[in-house]
């Protein structure tokens, strides 16, 4: 029931379908094996999901480059199914890499999320090295059918404004570094549910590797981390409760086997963006669909997923509550700053827009604004989630977000407006932006900067409302105002935890 504006996600879930479809059909008619199929099925669905450059040649670049990282891999796995030890320490160093390659944007995530899930398909499939040519065929034609659906016959991107890309904030050199953080927390979050999940089971001990590395995956604070872990383990349970009820029965019956996961493979993208609950349900049907496939499917394997999926998310847990934590607040301190700044930026825009520049678009701020929007909602999720026993950190947590989002409403108006060729040279609108570019210096300029805004800030004047850009304005200055309350909280106890 979530808003889908333009229908991106309907789309994003439609071509998948039909690109992981495609790339199946290929490997089929190229007279490929079952493990092939799935194998290529799964590289078209990490090519589909995980590439998310800015622009259409940014996509095409990093879908190239994922058979340079992923091939490798498969083969290292492959050569070490029978060398436990080295095959445990390989997958622990790629668990590290692929985490650490954020630091190079969405392409370095890209590629690590492929590199670990080609680690781990090995795993699940128990590949050795005799099939790795059919595995490499697979592979390579499964890309190129996803890039055909994906770059020719479906390229809705085109259509679309390029997104401006916002990076995570990088926290500082050497291990003050976010990411560098992470990948050592990742590491030794799967060391643990390596060594907890082979005690559990010795066949299916990658679900806790997985399950670990996954809770990882676009999160930053431990804060992120718990609540993805929690929705992580509640998505598989009830993904394993669908599974009792529909794949259990089926037991690879292969027409209704392709219908339910297609139909799973849609859910996955479909509901990626908006509930990881949702997306967890998702994976783990379509999982139990392809194991009834492969005809090794029983309830005692589903009970075991779960067990399995809970040891990885304590290890990540774990892990990021003891190992070099990224408090929540550092991270949303950082964010909601970021989105200050870029009020600040859309306001100067729409200025000069008004004062008649022809180069000032307010436009590509509000995208950017936007989509750091949606990273301050993802930072402080922890704090308003409904299990959070913190109140007064979540009532300032959602005034804040209320607040921001209804200075985002406000510049998405300005933005509008000053688009119009007749709303320009009005002295009162500069004066106006001006206010505005003010309130938010003085909320980022010091920990004191919100005491300052309240005391020193002179009366605001009434813009008047039959004027769209100065009751715009005047909405954004009020907000920005209001924001100064918890803001200034949040210096004296950090609104995260």
């Amino acid at each position: 029931m979530a808003p889908d504006p333009g229908r991106v996600r309907l789309r994003f879930a439609s071509r998948a379908v039909l690109g992981i479809w495609l790339a199946v059909v290929l490997c089929g008619l190229a007279g490929h094996s079952l493990v092939a199929a799935v194998t290529g099925g799964l590289a078209a669905l990490l090519a589909l999901f995980t590439v998310t450059d800015p622009t259409v040649r940014g996509q095409a670049v990093t879908t190239a480059l994922l058979p340079v990282v992923g091939l490798p891999v498969l083969a290292l796995a492959a050569v070490l199914h029978d060398l436990p030890v080295a095959r445990d320490l390989v997958f622990l160093a790629v668990v590290g890499a692929g985490v650490y390659a954020r630091r190079w944007g969405p392409r370095g995530h890209s590629l690590g999320v492929f590199a670990f899930m080609t680690f781990f398909a090995a795993q699940f499939l128990q590949t050795v090295p005799g099939q790795l040519p059919e595995l490499y065929q697979a592979v390579l034609l499964s890309l190129v059918a996803s890039s055909v659906v994906r770059f020719g016959l479906w390229c809705y991107e085109r259509r679309l404004p390029a997104p401006v890309a916002v990076a995570a904030p990088a926290g500082g050199p050497g291990l003050a570094r976010i990411t560098t953080r992470q990948a050592v927390q990742a590491t030794v979050g799967a060391g643990f549910a390596l060594a907890v999940g082979q005690a559990l089971s010795d066949e299916r001990w990658y679900w806790a590797v997985g399950a670990t590395w996954w809770v990882f995956v676009n999160t930053t604070s431990r804060g992120e981390t718990l609540v993805r872990g929690f929705r992580r383990f509640l998505g598989t349970v009830l993904g394993i409760v669908l599974g009792l009820v529909v794949a259990v029965p089926l037991h690879g019956e292969p027409v209704a086997t392709v219908v339910i996961v297609a139909l799973s493979v849609f859910g996955i993208f479909y509901t990626a963006a908006v509930s990881y609950t949702w997306m967890m349900l998702a994976v783990t049907v379509m999982a139990s669909m392809l194991y009834g496939l492969l005809g090794v499917l029983d309830p005692a394997m589903l009970a075991l997923r779960v067990g399995e999926t809970a040891v990885g998310a304590l290890g990540a847990v774990l892990a990021v509550l003891l190992v070099l934590p990224v408090t929540t607040h550092s991270v949303t301190d950082a964010w909601v700053e970021r989105a200050l700044r870029c009020v600040h930026a859309c306001t100067a825009e729409a200025a000069a827009r008004l004062a008649g520049s022809p180069t000032a678009d307010p436009a590509l701020r509000v995208a950017e604004l936007e989509q750091i929007l949606a990273r301050v909602r993802l930072s402080l999720a922890p704090l308003v989630h409904p299990l959070s026993p913190m109140r007064a950190r979540k009532s300032r947590a959602r005034q804040v977000l209320a607040l921001l989002d209804a200075c985002a409403r406000e510049v998405r108006g300005l933005a509008s407006v000053a688009a119009d060729p007749e709303a320009s040279h009005d002295a009162r609108l500069a004066t106006a932006c001006w206010r505005v570019e003010a309130a938010v210096e003085a909320l980022t300029a010091a920990p004191t900067g919100g005491q300052r805004l309240q005391d020193d800030a002179a009366p605001t004047p009434q813009l008047g409302e039959a004027e769209p850009v100065l009751a715009h304005l005047h909405a954004l200055e009020q907000a920005l105002l209001e924001l100064a309350v918890p803001l200034r909280g949040s210096h004296r106890v950090p609104i995260g935890a």
